[in-house]
């Protein structure tokens, strides 16, 4: 399946500076002009004195001596923002990964300085001052969801990289003229999964200039002097240690992580009128695509028919492929060249959508958000955005439909942006702040049932069907998007008969139209063939087709043997969102009785697990039901997510005794 917050690249941003470091051109966190710092072989350098050895940090690739951002802003959006890294290698992995460095940038916007990088050992003594190589390159379209970006990256290939060498490097870009005046965001990650030696980052701006500054978790001091007519912002730490992530941990809602988010003084309002102003023009239907919607919309009789055609015509038939390049970052392409390409990014095909409808006096309206339902709404910014969508009126709210979703039917989103804040862009500009749906879980709802009967030789004879609702509907129908040919449609059922008995055979493949969003995808096979049951001299021994779930118990030692759990728990992680009823019903040969496995019934915070084993007649019948949960949690809560998941895993039986009492 498509990872979905790859589908579509709304814009080009060049205004969130990734961090890894250097120091600014001005001058660095410690008030000495950038560039001053002496290298000497006695290592009287401050930074390089604080190298470690490699060997007291096995488990660390590794360590940060100096994690530094310098940010000089103005009110328009201008700016330079310069890090600088000092990094020691500390295994044989990081020395490749250092050996090799790339900077991006946008030349249409932005100029790129690379100050300096230099390699030094453990004492201070340089073994390179420059790169041995550097080369400007386009960054190249990805063959599969493709984006056409006027981008640049800058790689460099350094010698004398080895293990416990000092890799110090310094960037600058400058921000010359900014797609939107007076917008900008900036982050910084005070602690990383990175031992950090020293943490600055320091923000330069005008003293009339209130920027917005959200910190999070600050364990350290933030300072503000004025100098000069300017404000200078600025934040210090020391001796972090890494951060290691934990299993289903939420960092969101954790008191560990700890940053800095700056942003300018523009609104959601602001934001929301220059999009709206660049696609003013771009919602015109000239005849020829006129016509074309007149031949989509043939057939339909009622409203509802008529926005799904649409809607399926724009999703499934207009191809995604992203040309970002300069201000098409930002600004849609005409309903006209999107229909004579065949192709589009999402804000073309959003406005594609809302035009067609349009034509036939229905409204769309295009809706801004973050593909993975993260923008803050503290901080407006078109740096929060990467992806839009269409919302329908319907009622006091929307209907919201993603354009780039091809399998996801209208009027449903992927689980990934539910949830999320969006901005509504009505046509005078005005943004409507709204919150995502966020389905149930129960809506992304998966029922599997296996039938059949044994046979006396042991040989399963069956059917499989599967059917689905929301994210598990989308991944039956990517099995069928496209159509299979007389291989595949032999080949497939074998596949899938043998994920569930040894050396079954498939076959009956039932097939439907993947793209045809109005059927309930159905997954359905004949197993034939399969060796389920061996003979164990007067007994037979039966393979559960579904497995065992000892996993879980495993997982639940492994989280036992973790050190003291420090991040909260994001219960959605344990299981996902989704929901599935499993139903396995085997007819046995007459005077047959299994020896029926111990079900399991266990609900907690985290989800909530059962298992029935029972016998009727000659019927065997083994159920599952799987449900995920949502829910953020105290770190001390993991007591109770390792019973619960030592509960689900005493559901361990692999086989069922199967004895012949006739």
């Amino acid at each position: 399946m498509r990872a979905l917050s790859l589908l579509c690249l709304f814009f080009v941003s060049s205004s969130l500076a990734a961090q890894s470091s250097t120091s600014s051109s001005g001058s660095n966190a410690f008030g000495a002009p950038a560039g001053e710092n002496k290298i000497t072989a006695s290592g009287a350098d401050t930074l390089y004195g604080l190298a470690v050895k490699p060997s007291d940090h096995p488990d660390e690739a590794a360590v940060w001596l100096l994690d530094e951002g310098v940010l000089r802003l103005e009110p328009d959006g201008r700016g330079t923002r310069t890090y600088r890294q000092v990094v020691q290698v500390l295994n044989e992995d990081a020395v490749g990964r250092y050996r090799e460095q790339e900077f991006s940038f946008s030349p249409g916007h932005e100029k790129l300085t690379v100050n300096w990088i230099r390699v030094v050992d453990p004492n201070g003594k340089v073994i390179s001052t420059a790169p041995s190589h550097i080369q400007d390159s386009d960054i190249p379209a990805d063959m599969g969801d493709p984006v056409y970006s006027d981008r640049k990256v800058r790689r460099v290939s350094l010698t004398g990289v080895e293990l416990g060498s000092i890799v110090d490097y310094s960037y600058t870009t400058e921000e010359l003229k900014p797609y939107l005046p007076g917008d900008f965001l900036a982050s910084w990650s005070v602690n990383t999964a990175t031992r950090t030696m020293r943490s600055n980052y320091v923000i330069d701006v005008p003293e009339s200039f209130h920027i917005r500054i959200k910190e999070r978790n600050p364990h350290f001091p933030g300072k503000v002097v004025a100098r000069n007519g300017r404000n200078i912002y600025s934040w210090s730490a020391v001796n972090l240690p890494p951060e290691k992530f934990e299993a289903f941990g939420s960092s969101d809602s954790s008191q560990i992580l700890q940053s800095i988010r700056i942003g300018g003084n523009l609104t959601w309002s602001d934001i929301s009128k220059w999009y709206a102003d660049n696609a003013r023009t771009r919602y015109a239907i000239t005849p020829k695509v006129a016509s074309k919607i007149a031949q989509i919309l043939a057939g339909s009789k009622t409203r509802g028919d008529s926005i799904r055609a649409i809607h399926r015509w724009v999703a499934q038939d207009i191809r995604y492929v992203s040309i970002a390049l300069g201000m098409g970052g930002y600004q849609p392409r005409a309903p006209e060249t999107v229909v004579e390409t065949g192709f589009g990014d999402c804000k073309d095909k959003v406005t594609l959508f809302i035009a067609a409808l349009g034509k036939i006096g229905i409204t769309a309206l295009p809706v801004l958000l973050n593909s993975d339902a993260r923008a803050d709404r503290e901080l407006p910014s078109i740096a929060q955005f990467d992806h839009v969508i269409a919302g329908v009126p319907q009622g006091s709210g929307y209907q919201y439909t993603d354009l780039t979703a091809e399998l996801v039917p209208y009027g449903e989103l992927p689980s990934v942006e539910q949830g999320g804040f969006a901005v509504v862009v009505h046509p005078d500009g005005r943004a409507e702040e709204v919150t995502l749906p966020l389905e149930a879980i129960s809506a992304n709802r998966e029922e599997i049932r296996i039938t059949g009967a044994l046979g006396q030789d042991g040989m399963f004879n069956g059917r499989y069907e599967e059917a689905g609702k929301g994210r598990s509907a989308e991944m039956i129908r990517s099995l069928f998007e496209n159509p299979l040919d007389s291989a595949q449609r032999a080949d497939l059922p074998k596949q899938l008969a043998r994920r569930l008995f040894e050396n079954a055979d498939g076959d009956s493949l039932a097939l439907f139209n993947g793209k045809n969003l109005s059927v309930v995808p159905r997954l359905s096979f004949r197993i034939r063939n399969a060796k389920a049951a061996v003979d164990a001299g007067g007994t037979h021994i039966l393979t559960i087709p579904l497995g065992s779930m000892a996993g879980m118990a495993t997982m639940a030692s492994a989280l036992e043997h973790e050190p003291k759990r420090r991040f909260p728990i994001d219960a959605i992680k344990v299981l996902g969102p989704l929901a599935s009823v499993t139903t396995v019903s085997i007819t046995l040969p007459a005077g047959w009785k299994a020896r029926l496995p111990s079900g399991v019934a266990s609900s907690s915070a985290f989800g909530s697990y059962t298992s029935e084993y029972a016998q009727s007649g000659n019927e065997l019948r083994i159920s599952r039901t799987i449900s995920g949960a949502r829910g953020i949690f105290p770190p001390d809560r993991v007591t109770d997510l390792i019973t619960w998941l030592r509960q689900i895993g005493k559901d361990d039986a692999k086989f069922i005794v199967l004895e012949m009492t006739q």
